[in-house]
């Protein structure tokens, strides 16, 4: 047993406790609550796999609930692309619930907190009350209408729901403490004007909750027992607590909330705000641009749900933030996909190679493995014939005997086929070489069992045949931004940190097997980088989007 209690994360050692203290394991429940205000990041992606995971590891519910309070921001665009996510990452929730489900219970309370003489109306512009909180070390100013009448506070914010007064002349706070060391404690604004159309409740209200009255009291009317949140929230707490207080029927479950360390990557952004700027200003193609940090962004680039969940596991829990390496994402990436990646033949940056002995007019389907990592993967056949494409870097004319590839009086084996020399080479009035000529040994063909089928030769090439080929264009993304951390300096804006080569889009040919490669297949390159298919792709132009380079020298700890 001590043992097993070592091995808990913070979290777990909490919940452990409380059913040791009296909790029911029927009563566990969480809830994943994201603001419909956005796309989903990679910071999401933690919070997501530390709740369901917990869920999985309890076996108790998960609720999907969306704290949407704010019309001006939440569209369905954004619920219908979480709930994507979610299930991508291979996630089920127990029930998709929202705020807005509760809104008319909260007004109740909130109506309930004015009769008790613990809410207020203030007729105060909204810069005045934060003026007269001033900050932690100085007491704050009490509203002149701190003390109004309590009929006169509930008159007027029935007045305020029924859309009688105009945004932003009245508001209702909650009466705690204006000297509170705590700056959340001050009297809170509860309720807004707002006379925006709300994605589904449409027009019916005038007023919104604010988050942090909206948020704790939906995970008491879900019974949600463990509310986890990241550490910027951790000084909400006590109002949270406040809040659960002024409704907390004790034959029920109090939420309890408690705080982890949000996650930060290198070379990402996750502010919301940010992203968003990213996305108005052009400086990507969407929201789901691979090059952005969103999971529709990771998804679309090739990264696969295993992948990142893996890489939260490495991640783990923990109570203090960090900076996440970058490295460490891409290595989790690329160690699932050399698993699960089918093997294919593409040239990014072809050159011509014709054998010379061979006849003009034959061609053959020689048989090469799908994964050799997988052990019923299976084999395909792939198009064989005169004239080929190989990687321009793949040839020098001379080279040192460091050089494997192939260089003009050097022999290398085409991948699956086989052992060819290089003769000579035509060039262009600039001296490219446009075209190598090379003779191939008949008898060395790979898996023929012959004699020279087993000469062992030190390079092996991956090639295209020129007849057979489909042209591809092909992406090859980089980090967004130049340095580890693009909104770390408060006056220099985070945009001039873009990388201009983020993205560069190059030309090339593949094996036509590829035609009926699905959008989002994990493929491998083979001897280039990890890819797959993108959603531009139509019948005339595949493109494909590399989702991580082949090897890296990271390793991590």
């Amino acid at each position: 047993m001590e043992e097993e209690k070592k091995s808990l994360n913070f979290i777990e050692q909490i919940i452990e406790d409380d059913l040791a203290n009296g909790l029911k394991r029927d009563q566990i429940r969480f809830r994943f609550p994201p603001e419909p205000n956005g796309y989903l990041h990679v910071g999401h992606t933690k919070a997501i796999c530390i709740n369901f995971g917990l869920g999985e590891k309890y076996n108790a519910p998960v609720n999907l609930r969306f704290d949407d309070t704010n019309p001006e921001k939440e569209e369905q665009e954004f619920v219908d692309s979480i709930k994507k996510d979610v299930e991508w990452l291979g996630f089920k929730w127990d029930k998709e619930l929202y705020a807005s489900d509760y809104f008319q219970q909260l007004y109740e309370w909130a109506v309930q907190l004015i009769k008790d003489g613990k809410a207020y109306v203030d007729e105060q512009p909204s810069e005045v009350i934060t003026e007269q909180r001033k900050n932690p070390t100085e007491p704050g100013v009490e509203s002149p209408y701190r003390n109004r009448p309590v009929e006169e506070s509930l008159d007027l914010f029935e007045r305020m729901k029924n859309g009688e007064f105009e945004e932003g002349t009245m508001s209702l706070r909650a009466k705690i403490d204006m000297v509170s060391p705590n700056m959340n404690m001050r009297d809170p604004v509860m309720y807004r004007i707002l006379k925006r159309p709300h994605h589904r409740t449409g027009t019916a209200w005038k007023i919104y909750p604010m988050y942090d009255w909206a948020h704790g009291e939906s995970d008491y009317l879900e019974q949600v027992s463990h509310s986890l949140c990241s550490l910027e929230f951790e000084n909400h707490r006590p109002l949270y607590n406040w809040y659960l207080e002024q409704v907390y029927d004790e034959n029920k479950v109090a939420p309890k909330q408690r705080e982890f360390a949000r996650m930060n990557v290198s070379y990402m952004i996750t502010s919301k705000r940010k992203l968003q700027r990213l996305v108005a200003e052009g400086v990507v193609t969407g929201w789901d641009d691979p090059r952005m940090p969103t999971i529709s962004g990771m998804r679309r680039k090739g990264f696969t749900p295993t992948a990142i969940r893996n890489f939260i596991e490495k991640v783990g829990v923990a109570k203090r933030e960090n900076l996440i390496e970058i490295q460490l994402l891409d290595f989790c990436v690329r160690e699932d996909l050399n698993k699960v990646a089918k093997r294919v033949m593409a040239v990014v940056d072809p050159v011509k190679l014709v054998i010379e002995n061979y006849p003009e007019d034959k061609e053959e389907w020689l048989e090469t493995e799908n994964n050799p990592e997988q052990e019923n993967a299976g084999t395909r056949e792939i198009p064989f014939s005169r004239e080929l494409y190989i990687e321009r870097e793949d040839f020098k004319e001379e080279a040192n005997n460091k050089f494997f590839r192939l260089k003009l009086g050097g022999e290398v084996r085409l991948k699956s086929a086989y052992i060819i020399k290089a003769e000579r080479v035509e060039k262009d009035e600039n001296g490219e070489i446009t075209t190598i000529y090379a003779t191939y040994d008949e008898k060395s063909k790979s898996g023929s069992g012959t004699e020279e089928s087993l000469r062992k030769v030190k390079g092996t090439l991956h090639w295209v045949s020129a007849k057979h080929a489909i042209p591809v264009e092909v992406r090859i993304y980089n980090q967004l931004f130049t340095v580890e951390q693009p909104d770390a300096e408060k006056d220099v804006d985070f945009l001039n940190f873009i990388n201009p080569e983020s993205v560069t889009t190059v030309k090339g040919f593949a094996e036509p097997s590829l035609k009926e490669v699905a959008a989002g297949e994990p493929l491998q390159f083979q001897r280039i980088g990890y890819f797959t298919k993108d959603q531009d792709s139509t019948e005339e132009t595949l493109v494909f989007n590399r989702t991580v380079t082949l090897k890296d020298s990271y390793k991590p700890e």
